[in-house]
């Protein structure tokens, strides 16, 4: 569904070395997103993401993740405005921890913190948020970022163990989805897929219990009554074009 690069350009490792004048400057604009039509997102973001995003699944086998549908064309997001504002109730975390990014080492335990430096609102002017003090140490703002990081990368982690279930119950079916623009343009989306409510209805009572004590039944749920968004989604195509 989405470009599998996304955004990132040239992330590399950040170092005090290398970095240690940079700035990140935050005035909250989104024109790095622009061209993406979904993003991943982690369980901890089901909720409220809800509110106006639809969340499906994409991918097969063990690269099935769960995303927000952001655009209904390729390089298509409804969310951000001309003015490169984000339009929407929610702005999910794989968008907010841009332009940072942990790399996974080749032991798949370690992870280093990398910066993409082809981020706009990266310089060496002083504008913005400082990411080293002058002795070379990280500020409050990285280490902040740091925190988010490492909580974004529990939750996949998490979320992965989710999406491993789904997959062995064989509930995951692929999905299409019609919609039809204020203007009358009409439209299939696909690529993606959903829970099939009769098989999750049809599974042992054990396994549903397992499933409600972890709260992964809570979040099915939830992923199924966001469906409902696509529709409001399409609605956004006439204010995007204006």
């Amino acid at each position: 569904m989405a470009n599998q690069l996304l955004f990132y350009k040239s992330a590399v490792p950040l170092s005090s070395e290398a970095h240690r004048d940079f700035s990140i400057r935050t005035d909250g604009t989104y024109g790095f997103a622009d061209t993406v039509n979904s993003v991943p997102i982690v369980a901890a973001e089901f909720r409220p993401a809800a509110s106006d995003c639809a969340i499906v699944f994409a991918g097969e086998g063990d690269s099935v993740f769960p995303v927000v549908i952001l655009g209904l064309q390729d390089s298509e997001n409804l969310y951000v405005d001309n003015d490169k504002s984000w339009n929407g109730r929610y702005v999910p975390a794989f968008i907010r921890r841009y332009p940072f990014v942990f790399a996974q080492g080749e032991d798949n335990k370690s992870f280093t913190l990398c910066i993409d430096t082809e981020y706009e609102g990266v310089n060496s002017n002083n504008e913005g948020e400082r990411l080293f003090d002058s002795r070379g140490e990280r500020t409050k703002y990285l280490e902040g970022v740091l925190d988010f990081t490492k909580d974004y990368q529990a939750q996949f982690v998490r979320t992965q163990a989710l999406c491993k279930r789904l997959v062995d119950l064989d509930l995951l079916e692929p999905m299409q989805a019609q919609y039809r623009t204020p203007s009358g343009d009409s439209g299939r989306l696909n690529g993606f897929s959903a829970v099939n409510r009769e098989k999750l209805k049809m599974l042992e009572a054990e396994t549903l219990e397992k499933m409600l004590k972890t709260d992964e039944l809570e979040l099915l749920f939830v992923h199924l009554q966001s469906l409902n968004n696509l529709q409001p989604l399409a609605e956004r195509v006439e204010s995007k074009a204006d």
